[in-house]
């Protein structure tokens, strides 16, 4: 601990300056809406589709940094101790049931497969049996109601279950696996921050960690994000993500005008064009995402492109997970926003009025 001499002295230099493309507006309202939720255990990611530039990474309950810089020791005990787990970065960390935005991956490799093409016909009767087991459509079980025809762009539009058990069934669970890894889920993100793989089952995973055969209903369960199927916000953004820039996916960027890490998929021109027709339906009248329908702001109207979602949690006694994504403009892109609430009920009611206002909120300030 004695100072002997001075070997040399290097003067310090002034770091270079960054900028992070993170947009202090958009990440405040998404954060204060989020908070807002009857759960409030929530996730928002907002990115620019072209570039991967990060606008928003929010995720409630969240924490004051400053606390653990004063030793705040009352502050850090209740961080530590909290059962909502406010340390915990939902966007990359949490893993849940993705729901029916899984079914971009499903329609994507069945096209790509030609198991379907955009003409593939399955009737809706509301219920699909299985030996004793009954599979129903969510429009079946919420209003007892059936869709008759259903093709590819309807199936998107509505979000129809029936039609993706069946098309699942002619994918194959092995396949279905295939093009979700070709997504990026049950992988890490290529960005710098601890994030989860999630979980993309197979008979064999079934098997080994569970000790049981895999059966058709678990087929029709993977097909639609549900089942064993875990991801997280952010491997869910970037899947929606190859839709909102025509069959490329940018990295995620934290740096503002970062050269953009892009990837194109091995995936054929009309099969995007097919997903997204379906995405862009999904957004208007006769869609699930109805509080988007007729999107303006300041009286001009911006056409959408999105999914919703709504995944069961395995606490069959609690709400099931809201889901949803979207981009705009429709033609070009300028933004793409993914919003997970957890245990808070519908995708198109919860989640979706939360990307409605993140929408509304870019819109407004970049006139």
């Amino acid at each position: 601990g004695r100072e002997i001499q001075t070997l040399g002295l290097v003067p310090p230099e002034p770091g270079k300056d960054i900028h992070l493309a993170l947009d202090m507006n958009l990440q405040k309202r998404a954060s204060d809406m989020i908070e807002a939720t009857a759960s409030a255990r929530a996730a928002v990611i907002a990115t620019r589709p072209k570039t991967g530039e990060l606008l928003v990474m929010a995720s409630t309950p969240s924490y004051d940094p400053q606390a653990f810089e004063d030793h705040d020791q009352a502050k850090m005990y209740e961080y530590l101790t909290s059962t909502t787990h406010p340390l915990f970065n939902r966007a990359t960390e949490g893993t849940y049931p993705p729901g029916s935005i899984f079914k971009l991956i499903v329609a994507t490799g069945a096209l790509e497969d030609k198991k379907i093409d955009e003409n593939t016909i399955v009737v809706d009767t509301g219920q699909t049996k299985v030996g004793p087991a009954v599979y129903n459509n969510w429009f079946y079980t919420d209003y007892g109601k059936t869709e008759g025809d259903v093709n590819l762009i309807k199936a998107l539009q509505r979000s129809n279950d029936t039609y993706f058990y069946k098309v699942g069934e002619k994918l194959g669970e092995g396949r279905i696996k295939h093009w979700s890894e070709e997504f990026g889920l049950g992988q890490k993100v290529p960005f710098p921050l601890d994030q989860a793989e999630g979980t993309i089952p197979s008979p064999f995973w079934k098997q080994e960690r569970l000790g049981e055969d895999w059966f058709t209903g678990d087929t029709y369960n993977f097909s639609i994000g549900q089942g064993y199927a875990l991801a997280t916000p952010l491997q869910m953004h970037q899947v929606a993500a190859v839709f909102a820039n025509n069959g490329t996916v940018c990295d995620p960027q934290l740096l503002k005008n970062a050269y953009p890490l892009c990837h194109p998929m091995k995936i054929a021109k009309h099969t995007v064009e097919l997903v997204r027709k379906g995405m862009h339906q999904a957004c208007e009248t006769g869609g699930t995402a109805w509080p988007l329908f007729d999107f303006s702001v300041d009286g001009k109207r911006i056409q959408l492109g999105c999914k919703t979602g709504t995944a069961e949690s395995q606490d069959s006694t609690t709400k099931p997970h809201a889901w949803f994504t979207v981009f705009a403009p429709f033609d070009d892109p300028q933004i793409q926003v993914t919003v997970m609430v957890e245990n808070a009920g519908q995708g198109s009611s919860i989640a979706a009025p939360i990307a409605k206002e993140i929408l509304t909120t870019y819109f407004t300030q970049n006139k």
